[in-house]
């Protein structure tokens, strides 16, 4: 199966590389003239627009997205849609919202075009260890795409799967996100605590590979972690500013539609805003409130 790859950024140019080496044929386009230029170099043919891509692709023709989720996806699509066909296949790898996905898929569904949403995770790492793969869309065309989603997982067998009818895979992709910032959020404040008990001297390092072993807290998550603390025990020259990309948000607005409670998950995201408020003004204020009502002293700037 040939395939378009369009968005060559780093993520979508290593998934395009694991498809390379597992023998598929991939065609590429990325308004970055550098970025087709290192597709081509790993052995990929490239184009340097949507409709030279589709041109080069034989029908039905089969694209994968991997750009920004929101306004980038939809302007993307919508250059997109007139060069397609009805039997062509749409796979949308990035983070996109589900209620997005289920809407463009409703536009190419009238076209007789398959949206097949793929939450994919895996990061940096993709490339050497596969990427976890959260498929939504008809089961027909999923399985017809197989042979791509057993190349870029860790196995053929392990890693993917189709989850449910089209908004599935990036809805389950969602509330992965969301779970990951309360996991980073916990083993974040454990450390802290053992960073903070000065009389131990504790190795954090030494502790996070020891966790690693035998422990109920093991994980891949903390395999990083422990590789973070070996390279920078002390977190030198890294600002106490944590973002989000937008899937914790996501996923607790979901939980409050469902009524369903998730206070990890929703503290974990209160906490990476917090970290961008370095004049705070609701500190400030809770400080001068103590001092209205007990006297407490104010320490100033």
């Amino acid at each position: 199966m040939k395939l378009g790859m369009i968005g060559l950024g780093r993520m979508g140019a290593n998934m395009a590389q694991r498809l390379v080496q597992g023998g598929h044929e991939l065609v590429g386009f990325d308004p970055n003239a550098d970025a087709r230029k290192n597709l081509e170099d790993k052995g990929a043919d490239s184009a340097d627009s949507l409709a030279a891509l589709v041109a080069k692709l034989p029908a039905p023709r089969t694209l994968w997205l991997m750009v920004p989720a929101g306004e980038i996806t939809d302007d993307t699509l919508t250059n997109l849609l007139p060069l397609l066909a009805a039997g062509d296949t749409i796979i949308d790898g990035g983070n996109s919202h589900y209620k997005d996905t289920l809407r463009r898929a409703k536009t190419f569904a009238d076209k007789k075009i398959d949206y097949v949403d793929c939450g994919t995770s895996g990061g940096v790492w993709g490339l050497a260890e596969g990427y976890s793969l959260m498929i939504g869309g008809d089961a027909a065309a999923v399985e017809r795409l197989r042979p791509i989603f057993e190349a870029l997982a860790p196995a053929r067998d392990k890693g993917w799967g189709r989850v449910g009818p089209v908004g599935a895979g990036h809805f389950s992709k969602m509330i992965h996100n969301g779970i990951e910032y309360g996991m980073m959020q916990a083993y974040a404040e454990g450390f802290s605590i053992l960073q903070h008990k000065n009389e131990f001297g504790l190795d954090l390092h030494q502790v996070a590979e020891i966790w690693r072993h035998g422990s109920v807290v093991r994980s891949w998550l903390l395999d990083l972690t422990a590789d973070a603390l070996g390279k920078n025990p002390g977190m030198a020259g890294i600002a106490p500013y944590v973002a989000d990309s937008g899937e914790g948000r996501w996923t607790l607005d979901e939980a409050i539609e469902l009524n369903v409670p998730a206070p990890v998950i929703a503290l974990s995201l209160l906490e990476r805003l917090r970290s961008r408020d370095a004049d705070s003004f609701s500190d400030k204020l809770l400080a001068a409130m103590r001092n209205e009502f007990g006297g407490h002293p104010i320490k100033k700037e």
